[in-house]
């Protein structure tokens, strides 16, 4: 028995015999991470690159309050991200609180009374729907509430894009927006280049639509991003990719610098945009994060492909295979019963570095529509970089998992679901 099983099995309870299936399944996976690898490598030197031919230094980690005028390090993030991401421009706020937040503020700082907007990836992720107005209460401030006009386009029986229809319903539409990870959904996360697909069917009806990419968990996935095959604006949240498990809070909007004008409008006033908001010691956290982001990614990835690995030769239903390629962080794994789905996310809990005593319930959460499971021994709170697990309590009665600061956390998590989970059979 080696060291690493030994600990494993006197610490964990993980038994010879799956400690044993462990080594077999890295070792078929062994491709796959050396695929990750080279990705990780080409997105560090990118991020490396940007930092280096921006000047990042020192005095760009200062403190700013108040109005936050002049703040040299904030206005540099921007740039870092624009320039990493191969984008006109890009705001990076602490004051952005979500990902949700600053989808918000990318939708809001566009969209204007009259307007219509096309979600061209089917039903968007369930917060999104009280926000576009389709879900709760309308008169609440939703983009409904303010005259703004929603259509879908369904992706096609296979997960695929329906380019068809997409031609069809963006003429005259002033936004479509498309998002890339699955959500709480069965469909596989949207490629890069099934995205550029996407944009070049949009422009071709319609060239004067802008395109929206919510990049939420697909961040340094691939070697590009939305962006970077056509997409006007991309955004995302801090405290999953991008943020490296290092920031605190924040979000980005990424792309064209007219549309990230907007949304700096939206965000903080008319003819204030970017010059404001206070960085309160925050830069160096989002900054550092967003070096460390691809090797985060990059372990989370493995994580994941090990997960699905291992589930797969325990018989369970994963998506995607532990061979497919990828798009996003999520992996989900399919149980078929509340039980056995809520053990997998009370494993997942017990194998986190904070709070592993708790123990997740179903519960009602806001934005959702069914109770909803949530294992997260985080960091920072809500961060889904950081090794997480969650599930709607409906059939199929799927676990989400995501994140992991590091791979061995993430391998620890799948083998004492897998030693728990095998006490139902």
């Amino acid at each position: 028995m080696s060291s690493i099983d030994n600990i494993l099995t006197r610490e964990y309870g993980i038994s010879p015999e799956l400690c044993a299936l462990a080594e077999e399944t890295e070792r078929q996976v062994r491709g796959e991470f050396e695929r990750i690898d080279r990705v990780r490598d080409y997105n560090q030197l990118k991020v490396l690159r940007s930092m280096q031919k921006n000047g990042l230094a020192e005095r760009h980690f200062n403190f700013s309050t108040g109005y936050g005028y002049a703040d040299i390090g904030r206005d540099l993030l921007d740039r870092i991200f624009a320039d990493a991401f191969g984008c006109e421009d890009a705001l990076v706020r602490s004051q952005f609180i979500s990902g949700t937040h600053a989808l918000t503020v990318a939708l809001f700082g566009i969209l204007r009374p009259g307007d219509t907007v096309v979600s061209v990836t089917g039903k968007p992720y369930d917060t999104l729907e009280g926000i576009l107005g389709i879900r709760g209460d309308a008169d609440e401030g939703s983009l409904k509430d303010f005259g703004v006009n929603y259509r879908q386009v369904d992706l096609l029986p296979d997960g695929s894009p329906d380019l068809s229809g997409i031609a069809a319903a963006v003429p005259g539409v002033k936004l479509a927006i498309m998002q890339r990870s699955r959500g709480y959904s069965s469909r596989d996360a949207l490629s890069v280049e099934t995205l550029g697909r996407i944009v070049r069917a949009v422009k071709k009806a319609s060239p004067s639509t802008l395109v929206m990419c919510d990049n939420c968990y697909g961040e340094f996935v691939d070697v590009i991003e939305p962006v970077n095959v056509g997409a006007d604006y991309m955004v995302g949240s801090l405290i999953k990719n991008p943020g490296g498990g290092l920031a605190l809070t924040g979000g980005y909007i990424a792309g064209r610098a007219d549309c990230v004008r907007k949304c700096a409008n939206r965000l903080t006033a008319p003819g204030l945009g970017k010059h404001v908001g206070s960085s309160l010691g925050t830069t160096r956290n989002m900054v550092q994060g967003f070096y460390i982001a691809p090797h985060t990614v990059a372990e989370s990835l493995k994580g994941a492909v090990f997960t699905a690995a291992l589930f797969e030769k325990l018989g369970y239903d994963t998506s995607p295979a532990y061979d497919a390629p990828r798009s996003d962080i999520v992996q989900t794994v399919r149980f078929r019963s509340p039980e056995k789905l809520a053990e997998f996310c009370r494993m997942i809990q017990l194998a986190a570095p904070v709070d592993s005593d708790a123990v997740p319930v179903a519960d009602d959460m806001p934005g959702y529509e069914a109770q909803v499971i949530m294992a997260a021994g985080n960091f920072v709170q809500g961060a889904s970089i950081e090794l997480s697990a969650d599930g709607p309590m409906i059939p199929p009665y799927t676990a989400f998992m995501q994140g992991g600061l590091t791979y061995v956390n993430v391998k620890l998590a799948a083998l004492m679901a897998a030693e728990a989970l095998s006490k139902f059979d």
